[in-house]
């Protein structure tokens, strides 16, 4: 009878060959930063206050925002990177914003 397993490398398991977490998320980057232009500064500080929200609710510990405005002839770039206690947060609120 031929095994039905696959061979797996050392960071998967025998039994399913799923990879362990540990392999991919390894807290090495706990960042998430945002890019976007809008009209006007009211419209960028919407956004800010709506990814901010979402930012607060993935969180354990507080997230460190910090946002920054460029203004230019088209409208207004909002620039925000989010610094969050572990990567499993950043990549909650990744998820999210898709």
């Amino acid at each position: 009878m031929k095994n039905s397993l696959n061979k797996c490398s050392a960071n998967e398991t025998a039994a399913c060959c799923c990879v362990d977490v540990g392999t991919v998320m390894d807290n090495s980057d706990c960042s998430a930063s945002w890019r976007q232009r809008y009209d006007d500064r009211q419209q960028a500080e919407a956004s800010l206050a709506a990814l901010t929200a979402k930012a607060r609710a993935a969180e354990s510990e507080p997230c460190v925002i910090s946002p920054r405005f460029e203004q230019d002839a088209a409208g207004v770039w909002l620039n925000v990177d989010f610094t969050f206690s572990c990567q499993a947060e950043a990549l909650i609120f990744q998820l999210g914003l898709r």
